[in-house]
């Protein structure tokens, strides 16, 4: 049901009531040649029109005309009340509050006698009194003879709840249909609750309000006009003997009403246009005009209208998923137009060197041979080392943070599940986003990104690790020699009681000793691996001392001694700046965390930073400055130990 400028009937009525009331009799100028749109109801291809008349005309209905929105539309018209197509419902809002009693109350329950005696039999009828208390009396009902029970059951009590009342009575008249509500009230609410609430309320429902005020001289209450603006009526005075007069006119209103059916043109697209009516009266015609809603966005064009070409054209929502479907097919296809032939290939003498330091070195378990023996899965990583041979040196720098992560993962599963990830991520982000491209290509810079991150993040997280327990190794390193144990079985002491991962890269410099590296070679792998000057200097010391000679477990105790002072003095200085790390952290990444807030928060308003030219300039000109900021505090916090 659609909103529509009805003030005009509802005007003209109160007119016509007042000059009643007031004047007793007197004609109404504007009243006798008038006629508006009361209630549009859109079906399919057709609307579904009431319009009210002026009292006292007749009008011609086979000879009633529409056009929609210029074009002249199929039309038949018939009385009201002889019709089913459009449900009317009428609600009386009773005030049996204490001020109403003597001649007020009466002539209230006569008003309502006089309502139901006027008002057409196929309108439903509801009674809601209030004063203590709101009592929803009688659902709309079209049993007249239970209406006038509870209208004669009526009582007097304290206080006035007008706004719960009519909130009541907005409930009760439901949501099909024209539907009126006859407010009768002598004085303001005596309650906490807020008029805006009541008013939005009959505005957002679409009710219309036309309110009786027992104040025949006096000024209406500013809240029952507010009441009648909300619901496009008016607000009507009248004396305690008038009122049913007035109610009998309220309910003539409802029974100079004309159903007009229109069908839509085909040739009419558009969603809202104006309707206007055209009622012959004898000679002279009076017509009607509304601007309304023909059909919602969802509902099909008429049967022989083609779908119209639209700037608010937008993407259905399946196509969302299919584009997600379309993306990993296409990843399939790209893996399987890379998966080489079935001729082994042959594997470089590092490779070999590679598998058999993994093998005897125990980082290849159970699982990786499960893996291996998956010929999908081998094809699969075939193709990515294939891949891999092609880039030149991209599988020595996957190999090189591997190893420096110790993951067991090889450079051609790691691409093969960076790949995953970042397809993964990107499908992630289109269904978030609801099919924007934005947060699609925001998710697959996440998906290329973070992987990274985390390999550097295992990375430095070992390399602390391996020189935290570096000083213990190198005791114990000292004490083996002591005791008389050779270089390479002290190593061997370290691998089988050493904590990791300086267990398993001792384990492995034996395993490359095996293959015919040198003990000094093999541990320089591990410095490099490690990026220790620490260990590199351990090593340097190995080497003078295998050519000089020496006192190889007095060396290695001075250097972990020094190393157990210079860890100390590490660990005092990163307490003691841990407040300006904080401080920097916090400080550089409040500002942007706070924008991406404000962008999902408050998108409306943040986006002129990001489209207008202003905007662009003051975000230019906080990053330069925050830029500015993190780097100069970065360079504060960080001490060399």
């Amino acid at each position: 049901m659609d909103r529509l400028s009805r003030s005009v009937s509802r005007v003209v009525g109160a007119l016509a009531l007042a000059c009643l009331v007031v004047l007793a009799g007197a004609p109404s100028a504007v009243a006798a040649d008038r006629a508006s749109i009361s209630y549009v109801e859109s079906s399919g291809d057709r609307l579904e029109i009431l319009v009210s008349v002026p009292p006292g005309v007749e009008v011609d209905l086979d000879a009633v005309g529409v056009t929609i929105d210029g074009e002249p539309a199929d039309t038949t018209a018939v009385d009201a009340a002889s019709a089913t197509q459009v449900r009317r419902t009428a609600v009386l809002v009773m005030d049996t509050s204490n001020s109403m009693r003597g001649a007020r109350f009466e002539g209230a329950q006569n008003a309502a006698r006089a309502f139901l005696d006027s008002v057409p039999d196929d309108v439903f009828v509801g009674i809601v009194s209030f004063a203590g208390t709101v009592t929803e009396a009688l659902e709309p009902t079209l049993d007249r003879d239970a209406a006038r029970a509870v209208v004669d059951s009526l009582e007097l009590s304290r206080k006035t709840r007008l706004y719960e009342a009519v909130l009541a009575a907005v409930t009760m008249a439901g949501d099909d249909g024209q539907r009126n509500l006859v407010v009768l009230s002598d004085g303001a609410d005596t309650t906490d609750t807020p008029l805006t609430s009541v008013t939005e309320a009959i505005s957002g429902q679409d009710v219309l309000v036309d309110v009786v005020s027992v104040r025949a001289k006096a000024k209406p209450d500013p809240s029952l006009l507010a009441l009648a603006e909300a619901g496009e009526g008016a607000v009507i005075g009248a004396d305690a003997a008038d009122l049913a007069a007035a109610f009998s006119a309220e309910a003539e209103v409802l029974a100079r009403q004309i159903l007009v059916t229109a069908r839509i043109p085909a040739v009419v697209e558009a969603l809202e246009a104006t309707v206007a009516v055209s009622l012959p009266v004898g000679e002279d015609t009076l017509s009607a005009r509304a601007f309304t809603t023909l059909r919602t966005a969802g509902e099909p064009d008429p049967p022989g209208v083609l779908p119209s070409a639209s700037d608010d054209w937008s993407v259905p929502a399946w196509t969302m998923y299919a584009g997600v479907a379309g993306v990993g097919v296409g990843l399939i296809a790209l893996l399987v137009l890379l998966v080489p032939p079935s001729t082994p290939h042959p594997m470089s003498a590092e490779r070999r060197v590679a598998t058999y330091t993994e093998r005897l070195g125990g980082r290849q378990g159970p699982e990786a041979a499960k893996r291996e023996s998956d010929p999908a899965l081998a094809q699969a990583k075939q193709a990515a080392a294939t891949v891999l041979g092609r880039s030149g040196g991209l599988e020595q720098r996957i190999a090189v943070r591997l190893e420096g992560a110790g993951s067991n993962l090889r450079p051609a599963e790691w691409l093969l599940v960076h790949t995953a990830i970042f397809a993964g991520s990107g499908a992630v982000g289109l269904l978030l986003g609801a099919g924007s491209l934005l947060t699609g290509i925001f998710f697959l810079v996440l998906g290329a990104v973070l992987p990274w991150i985390y390999l550097g993040l295992r990375q430095s997280r070992r390399r602390k690790a391996f020189n935290a327990s570096l000083p213990d190794t190198l005791q114990l390193m000292s004490g083996s020699l002591a005791a008389g144990l050779s270089l390479q079985q002290s190593v061997d002491t370290i691998v089988r009681e050493g904590v990791e991962p300086i267990g398993s890269e001792f384990k492995r410099v034996l395993v490359e000793t095996r293959l015919g590296v040198s003990l000094e070679d093999a541990f320089d792998g591990v410095a490099e691996r490690f990026d220790s000057k620490d260990f590199a200097w351990v090593v340097m010391a190995i080497k003078i001392q295998r050519q000089v000679g020496g006192n190889l477990a007095e060396l290695l105790e001075t250097v972990a001694g020094t190393m157990r002072e210079r860890e100390y003095m590490r660990r005092q200085v990163d307490a003691l700046a841990a407040e300006g790390k904080l401080s920097a952290w916090v400080l550089g990444g409040l500002p942007p965390v706070f924008l991406l807030y404000l962008v999902v928060a408050n998108r409306d308003y943040v986006m002129p930073l990001f489209t207008e030219p202003l905007g662009w300039l003051m975000l230019l000109g906080a990053g330069v400055l925050l830029s500015l900021g993190v780097f100069w505090m970065s360079r504060l916090i960080k001490v060399e130990v």
